[in-house]
C-alpha cells in the first residue's frame, strides 16, 4: 500500500510538474513574442485628423459624369501608399462595383493587401482609373479582374457576377458600392430620365447582382452595401439620390434578418463627405465644392482611405456578429 501510494504521489507530481514546465513554456513562449514584436515594430506616431488631409478652399473644378480619380485637384488618397495589410481575407474572393475610385477603390486596395482576390465593375469611361487599381492589385500578387459595364443594364449586373465568379475562381464578398449623384437644385429640374437612371445605379444595380451572386455565396460570406449620411440627413439638392441611399440602409437591414440565418452577413457603410469623382462630375455645385467638407467638425471632407480599413472589418471573420449593421464614417456630423 505504501509503494502504491508514493506511486501515486510521484505520478501525480510527475503529471504537475509537466503541466507546469508547459505553462512556463507557453508563458515564455508568449513573452518572446511580445518581446519580438515589440523590438521589430515602429511606434506609430499620433496624427491629427484635422490636418492630415486637404481642407477647403478647393477650386473649382468639373468634368464628365462619372468622372476620374486621376484628374481631380488635389487627388483623392484611396490608401494606395499608406494601407498595410495583415491576411485577414486571405484566401477570400471579392466583387466590387464603382471600384475604380472612390471608396470601391479603398477597398479594392485594402482587400488585395489583406489577401483577397478582386473583382472591380467600373463605367467602361473610367477604365484609366481602373488599369490602376488592377495594377495596385496585382502588385499584391493577387487576382483582379477588370469587368467595365452598365449597371443600369440587368443582363449586365448578371453577367458581371457570373465573369467574376470565373475570374476568381468563386465568390464571397460582395461589395455594392457604384452610385449616382448628380445635384438639383429642385424636384421640378428632375427629369424622369434622371430619375430613373439614379434608382437603376443606386438601387436596381444591387438587387440584381445580390440575386445574381446568392447561389455562389457560402456560409461566412458577406455583402456590404455603401450607404450615406443622406439617407439620414438629406440634402435639399439631393432628392432622389438621398432616397435611395435610405433605401440602401433598409435593404440591408432587411437582408441581414433573412439571409442571417444562412450565415451569411450584410451589413453597409455610411459615409459623410468624401473626396470623390461623385463630387466633381455633377455631384455638387461649384459653391458647395469649394467648402466641401468644411462643416463638419474636421473641417475637411474625408479621404477614401479613411474608410478602406471599415470595409475590410465588415468582411473579414473576426467581425462574424456584425449583420444588420450601418458603420458611419462622417467626421463627426451625420449619422449613425
Amino acid at each position: 500500500m505504501a509503494d502504491d501510494h508514493n506511486a501515486s504521489i510521484s505520478r501525480r507530481q510527475m503529471v504537475g510538474g509537466t503541466a507546469t514546465f508547459a505553462a512556463a513554456s507557453l508563458t515564455s513562449a508568449a513573452a518572446k513574442g511580445r518581446d519580438t514584436t515589440a523590438v521589430a515594430s515602429t511606434p506609430e506616431q499620433l496624427t491629427d485628423p484635422t490636418q492630415n488631409y486637404p481642407k477647403p478652399p478647393f477650386e473649382q473644378q468639373s468634368q464628365p459624369w462619372p468622372g476620374l480619380a486621376s484628374k481631380m485637384s488635389p487627388r483623392p488618397d484611396h490608401g494606395e501608399t499608406s494601407y498595410k495589410g495583415s491576411g485577414r481575407l486571405a484566401g477570400r474572393k471579392a466583387l466590387i462595383t464603382g471600384g475604380d475610385s472612390g471608396m470601391g477603390r479603398a477597398a479594392a486596395i485594402a482587400f488585395a493587401r489583406e489577401g483577397a482576390d478582386v473583382a472591380i465593375n467600373y463605367y467602361p469611361t473610367e477604365e484609366p482609373d481602373a488599369q490602376e487599381v488592377i495594377a495596385l492589385i496585382q502588385a499584391e500578387g493577387r487576382k483582379a479582374a477588370a469587368i467595365p459595364g452598365d449597371l443600369r443594364d440587368e443582363r449586365f449586373c448578371q453577367d458581371l457576377v457570373q465573369k467574376a465568379v470565373e475570374a476568381l475562381g468563386g465568390l464571397d464578398i460582395v461589395v455594392n458600392n457604384a452610385a449616382r449623384q448628380q445635384t438639383r437644385p429642385s424636384i421640378l429640374d428632375v427629369s424622369s430620365e434622371d430619375f430613373d437612371a439614379t434608382m437603376k445605379t443606386n438601387i436596381y444595380a444591387p438587387f440584381w447582382i445580390i440575386k445574381a451572386a446568392l447561389p455562389h455565396l457560402k456560409p461566412g460570406s458577406a455583402i456590404i452595401g455603401t450607404s450615406s449620411e443622406q439617407a439620414y440627413d438629406p440634402s435639399p439638392d439631393l432628392y432622389d439620390y438621398a432616397q435611395t441611399k435610405a433605401a440602401t440602409m433598409n435593404y440591408v437591414k432587411s437582408l441581414a434578418k433573412q439571409l442571417g440565418p444562412k450565415g451569411i452577413r450584410v451589413n453597409a457603410v455610411a459615409p459623410g463627405p468624401i473626396w470623390t469623382p461623385l463630387q466633381v462630375s455633377g455631384g455638387a455645385t461649384m459653391e458647395k465644392l469649394q467648402k466641401f467638407g468644411g462643416q463638419t467638425p474636421l473641417g475637411r471632407p474625408g479621404q477614401p482611405a479613411e474608410l478602406g480599413s471599415i470595409y475590410v472589418q465588415l468582411a473579414a471573420a473576426d467581425a462574424s456578429y456584425a449583420n444588420g449593421q450601418v458603420y458611419g464614417a462622417a467626421g463627426g456630423s451625420g449619422q449613425p
